[in-house]
């Protein structure tokens, strides 16, 4: 098999993982407070579980990433986290209590960690030029995930029985089904994933003995003797003394990618924290609304589960819908004016809940309208701010360390997610207060954006000379 035909299977093995991940999502949410409501649990415990699976991804990721970025593989370590996966969702099945529940999720959380490598393989795997597209289809697995998530307890909800020492039902059932699809998930992984070298290493690997081999290698230093000089920019670097005398060989240059990596360097760049805020702040947003939504509907038009079902079914659609467009609209404009569009769309959003969401006005019928537009604004804005963003942190950071990068990007939109439904969940009665703070996070995220928008461009590709510094 040929590393075209290998690629193409990753690639839809990644997806797989991704479309996974929201179908647990989607499985636990609807039953788990009923199901610590039948262990005793006190009403914090729904937010210590969420929060649980949350916190454990956030600390796993960055050291997922660094594991992938010394090793150049991930197949070893999806494997490694889906283990937690396995039995995370394997404790959940089991039930004894509701501290047995908590550290479930907490398990299960580690195995979100293996994302951030994911997301380092795809950077490494893909071309600058295709790397939106890739995201967008990615993310949009997940979000799949979400949608027939809740169509998989309709059966669920109908287990009754017996599994020797343990019972099944519609509580329990979703961790059992979890835990035979990561079990599935295994041998997928085992048999249809390969660590697949960067194209330019595939096509160097596949020329025709010493004759096929350029003169220059792609990651070879240009001051080698037999070498000539790229171009200008070779001597300016050597001028700034960013490339050294010695010529050292490729294996001891890759040997260890994060050797000479320099956190503050990275990641207190204008244009980092700039997408590392909007990563905060989107994600900060959304799970606030997503909080705040359900008592809102049943405040105001009384809405039941069926009501909320549709609803969140509904938003799955869009979101999906949005992806598509963003993947096709990604390829025809840079990343930063995605970027831009989603930041107004989100910011036409806040404002419109802040003026008709926290105090409605009129009947049930603009009430309503007032909400479902609000909502379409809010979920519309998403994919834009979401496939720029990621797309743009994976070009203007290091491309060697980019599994750490990315589990630094990832456990900061994992914080979003902690501090999101805490926010609004004790200000789901002051509604003014609450949209007024997300309002004023995302006028500062856009300020940031238009002063540094000259900077959010991908990064020169000289990476071989940060390797060799001293």
């Amino acid at each position: 098999m040929n590393n075209r035909r290998k690629r193409k299977i990753t690639f839809f093995t990644i997806g797989f993982i991704f479309l996974l991940s929201g179908v647990e999502y989607a499985v636990i949410l609807p039953t788990i407070w009923r199901y610590l409501q039948t262990l005793d649990a006190a009403p914090y415990f729904l937010g210590l579980g969420l929060s649980a699976f949350s916190l454990s991804g956030l600390l796993s990721g960055p050291l997922f990433g660094h594991w992938s970025d010394r090793t150049r593989t991930t197949k070893n370590i999806i494997l490694f986290a889906n283990c937690f996966e396995i039995v995370g969702n394997f404790m959940y099945f089991m039930g004894y209590s509701k501290w047995l529940l908590l550290s479930s999720r907490f398990v299960a959380g580690v195995g979100t960690g293996a994302g951030s490598s994911i997301f380092g393989f795809l950077t490494r795997s893909t071309a600058p030029k295709n790397r939106s597209t890739v995201f967008a289809a990615v993310m949009a697995c997940r979000q799949v995930g979400l949608l027939i998530g809740p169509a998989f307890n309709i059966f669920l909800r109908l287990c009754d029985f017996q599994l020797g020492p343990f019972v099944v039902n519609k509580y329990t059932a979703p961790g059992v089904f979890m835990c035979a699809l990561w079990l599935l998930m295994q041998l997928v992984v085992l048999l249809m994933y390969w660590d697949i070298p960067p194209p330019g290493i595939a096509m160097e690997e596949e020329g025709e003995g010493e004759e096929g081999r350029p003169l220059v290698r792609p990651h070879e230093p240009t001051d080698c003797y037999g070498t000539l000089p790229n171009s200008g920019s070779s001597l300016t670097a050597e001028v700034k003394g960013d490339l050294p005398s010695p010529c050292l060989p490729p294996e001891q240059v890759h040997s260890s990618p994060i050797k000479h990596f320099s956190a503050s360097r990275e990641f207190l760049k204008e244009e980092v924290l700039v997408l590392l805020a909007a990563q905060f702040i989107t994600l900060f947003n959304q799970m606030a609304l997503e909080t705040m939504v359900t008592p809102l509907t049943q405040r105001f038009f009384n809405f039941g589960e069926l009501e909320n079902s549709i609803m969140y079914c509904l938003c799955g659609v869009e979101v999906i819908a949005g992806f598509v467009f963003v993947r096709w609209f990604s390829r025809r404009v840079e990343e930063r004016v995605v970027l831009a569009v989603g930041l107004i769309l989100c910011n036409i959003s806040c404002v419109w809940c802040l003026i008709f969401l926290a105090n409605p006005q009129g009947g049930f019928p603009w009430q309503l309208g007032e909400f479902i537009i609000g909502v379409f604004l809010q979920v519309l804005g998403l994919p834009f701010v979401a496939v720029a963003q990621v797309s743009l942190f994976s070009k203007i950071t290091a491309e060697k360390t980019q599994g750490f990068s990315q589990g630094i990007r990832r456990s900061v939109g994992g914080l979003a997610t902690i501090l999101g439904p805490l926010w609004a969940g004790g200000l789901t009665s002051n509604l003014y207060v609450m949209l007024g703070v997300m309002m004023g996070l995302l006028a500062l995220l856009t300020i940031m954006m238009a002063v540094s928008y000259e900077r959010l461009v991908e990064r020169p590709t000289v990476e071989h000379t940060d390797s060799l510094e001293d």
